[in-house]
């Protein structure tokens, strides 16, 4: 009788990517990125390690930790519109187990924890009528809050997501932009937040929560809630009938990921190309890959093509985290093969390694 390899569980979580430079990043600000994500992932791996549990609750917990901090641009620290109002969209998706299996919600503005409304909307996707969500993959705007007020979520005011330093990055940007200066020096999020977890059962799970662009159009909508664009998950076998899949989270200029479909573009390369899932993220997502390509001659000027993903991919029972992006940086913090936290924002340099 031959006895199954365990899947080991995996996990990855991203906390926005850009223009981050040595220059606009001071070591007093990487500290503070690096102790918020090492701490977070610390919480989410640990709950990861408990018996039974499931991608979609660690994940999400990791991100609804990741909204909670002011530092990044989702939930309590998103960023703000043109008009100086906030519209926030989060995402949730599962390779396997949900009806939905992948929802985005949009435009919300009184929800404490978007990313807790995008689990509700997927887990209400099993019950009659999606327990009031129907069977429909996206919502937005007042009536989903009316939802998630009804389904018990927290809810709270407008101004609880307001933070005076977002609010100076706006008034900063629309100067800026009034006067002609550049405003590419300095870092501006145009990021999401995002989590990709592997548990015991080999079910991945990906969360994604954004603010979206500093000073984008108010309703807007960008590739976080947009199922392919800025998250994916899926399963399939491969040509020895081998079970394959993979989750990723996008992060960086929003418009440019919807143009390409470029998470989902990603999954299709590692599926119907028979590649690797890093060889396929590092073509979409890499260095004068696909993203950097769609920029044109607007290539480091306007912030276009601009971004990285993380991921996860399952060679039948082997886990392996994944990472790539063509941008000055990308937050990101994980558990290596050995089990030992790892935290990083640029390609070379400045490491640090936890327990």
């Amino acid at each position: 009788m031959t006895v199954r390899k365990p899947i080991r569980p995996r996990i990855i979580i991203h906390g926005g990517a850009g223009n981050i430079t040595e220059e606009n990043l001071p070591p007093k600000r990487y500290n503070e990125f690096r102790s918020a994500l090492l701490s977070i992932l610390h919480s989410a791996s640990s709950r990861l390690a408990k018996p039974a549990s499931h991608a979609l609750d660690v994940a999400t917990h990791a991100v609804s930790l990741l909204e909670n901090n002011p530092l990044f641009n989702a939930g309590k620290g998103a960023v703000f519109t043109r008009a100086g109002t906030l519209e926030l969209e989060a995402s949730v998706m599962v390779s396997r187990g949900f009806q939905k299996r992948g929802v985005g919600c949009m435009g919300l503005k009184r929800v404490k924890n978007p990313i807790q409304l995008a689990r509700e909307l997927l887990i209400r996707g099993e019950e009659e009528n999606g327990g009031g969500g129907q069977g429909h993959c996206q919502l937005a705007g007042p009536y989903l809050e009316g939802l998630a007020e009804e389904w018990g979520l927290d809810m709270v005011d407008e101004r609880y997501h307001w933070t005076r330093r977002r609010w100076e990055e706006h008034k900063r940007g629309l100067e800026k932009e009034r006067s002609g200066d550049a405003v590419l020096s300095e870092y501006l999020a145009q990021g999401t937040v995002g989590a990709v977890v592997l548990d015991s059962s080999g079910t991945l799970c990906v969360a994604t929560s954004t603010g979206g662009l500093t000073n984008k159009l108010p309703g807007r909508i960008g590739d976080t809630p947009t199922l392919g664009a800025g998250f994916w998950a899926e399963e399939w076998s491969d040509e020895t009938d081998r079970r394959r899949a993979a989750a990723m989270s996008g992060t960086g200029n929003g418009d440019s990921f919807l143009r390409l479909n470029a998470v989902r573009t990603a999954s299709a390369i590692a599926h119907y190309s028979h590649q690797r899932l890093q060889a396929a993220v590092t073509q979409v997502a890499g260095p004068n890959g696909d993203l950097q390509k769609s920029a044109g001659d607007r290539w480091h000027k306007t912030g276009e093509g601009e971004g990285g993903m993380i991921g996860i991919e399952l060679n039948d029972r082997e886990g392996n985290v994944v990472f790539d992006f063509n941008c000055g940086g990308m937050f990101r913090a994980w558990v290596d093969d050995r089990g030992q936290s790892r935290f990083l924002v640029f390609r070379h340099g400045r490491e640090h390694h936890g327990s």
